[in-house]
């Protein structure tokens, strides 16, 4: 299957799967999903609010002062010509009143009256004037951040209906793998058991220590019951290895135990081609996803960038996320008829991408120097120059791409 159209396919296999909705406090949906368009219950703002320090008088000056309005408060009106109330920025501006007059600007008369002489410009903010009461300010599916927060906070919400995180396992097939110290002896150290999760968290995933499992014995009785029971709690397992149809590469054998049906299987993309999504419908009718990481580790995070981050975005009621453009500084070759995802670090003084090196299928080098994949189409080399699309990697909130 073309890259595109399995990013597609997968996304849409997740929105079909979308994860329940349920109401959160403020505080508790940072990184979650709006589940419903966010709407404010007042004008924003409710009520005509000083945006400086200063008076608020009535009529031509100068003006006799008859009290005092601050933030919180809810002044009376001024009903006659020719007085004022000191009032504090964010106070209510009392009714009757003609404009404010900033405090820097004013003057104070040897009998306590205020002069000067008010801006054309009024020094208030109007109801309304960011939003009206029952407007739609960010559509359902939008991330939430502390941004997000804020803003339904200052529209009057206490909770707002959120999709909660995936919850994700994984399990890391092979008898040759390390779980600790140096490789030798013929087997090498697992490096996807201890990062696969934490890419997964970056995606938006729950995923904790005891959602990681293996190495699984190389059998196909291992790999189902594995599997069976990954599934009875998580939304999404994802697996590392096994994704080929090799001696001991039970993957697709213990998904067929499973009465599970493909989503997409392997994607014609270099590297990461033997990758792939599958869909086991439970017992109480919903349906599970296990994403097929292929064992080489930079193929694997392909596979993740590929498939594993629009189906969770779908999952969480997300659209698919759209890639950014770079320029590429250097050439990138082609795969002939495979898309090519090319390991690329971004200048951050001229914003142009450059492929790094050490980024074979089982090398993490250049990985860890890279802001995502240059994505080269099918039947097309990168020429310096030319703007292509960046798959980026997942970053922590305040971090730059590198």
């Amino acid at each position: 299957m073309g890259w595109d159209e399995a990013r597609s396919r997968v996304h849409a296999a997740g929105l079909a799967a979308a994860l329940p909705v349920a109401a959160r406090p403020l505080a508790d949906t940072d990184g979650h999903t709006l589940a419903a368009p966010l709407t404010t219950r007042t004008d924003l703002p409710a009520f005509p609010t000083s945006s400086v320090d200063g008076w608020a008088v009535r009529g031509a000056g100068p003006w006799r002062v008859v009290g005092r309005v601050l933030a919180g408060g809810t002044p009376p009106p001024l009903t006659e010509d020719g007085t004022t109330v000191e009032i504090a920025t964010g106070a209510m501006v009392p009714e009757g009143a003609t404009a404010v007059l900033r405090v820097e600007e004013s003057e104070r008369t040897t009998d306590d009256r205020v002069t000067g002489t008010p801006r054309s410009t009024p020094e208030w903010r109007k109801p309304g004037e960011e939003a009206y009461a029952g407007e739609e300010l960010l559509p359902a599916g939008t991330p939430i951040d502390p941004a997000v927060i804020g803003l339904a906070a200052s529209c009057g919400l206490d909770t707002l209906p959120v999709r909660r995180a995936p919850r994700a396992a994984l399990l890391v097939f092979g008898d040759e793998l390390l779980t600790a110290g140096p490789p030798g002896a013929g087997r090498v150290r697992d490096a996807l058991g201890p990062s696969v999760p934490a890419w997964l968290r970056r995606y938006g995933c729950a995923v904790g220590a005891d959602d990681v499992t293996g190495p699984v014995v190389d059998t196909l009785p291992a790999h189902v019951d594995a599997l069976r029971a990954a599934l009875d709690t998580a939304d999404l397992v994802c697996t590392t290895g096994g994704t080929m149809h090799g001696p001991v590469d039970h993957l697709h054998p213990a998904l067929a135990a499973l009465d599970a049906d493909y989503v997409v299987n392997t994607v014609a993309v270099r590297p990461g081609f033997p990758m792939l999504v599958a869909r086991v419908t439970g017992a109480d009718g919903r349906a599970r996803f296990v994403a097929g990481l292929p064992g080489n580790p930079q193929s694997a995070i392909v596979a993740l960038v590929s498939l594993v981050a629009p189906l969770v975005a779908g999952l969480q009621g997300r659209s698919l996320p759209a890639l950014p453009e770079v320029t590429l500084g250097e050439a990138v070759p082609g795969r002939g008829d495979f898309t090519h995802l090319a390991l690329v670090r971004v200048d951050e003084v001229d914003g142009t991408a450059h492929p790094v090196r050490h980024v074979g299928s089982a090398m993490l080098r250049g990985l860890a120097r890279a802001a995502g994949f240059a994505v080269i189409r099918p039947g097309t080399t990168g020429e310096p120059g030319a703007r292509v699309p960046l798959v980026p990697l997942p970053l922590l909130a305040g971090e730059r791409a590198r």
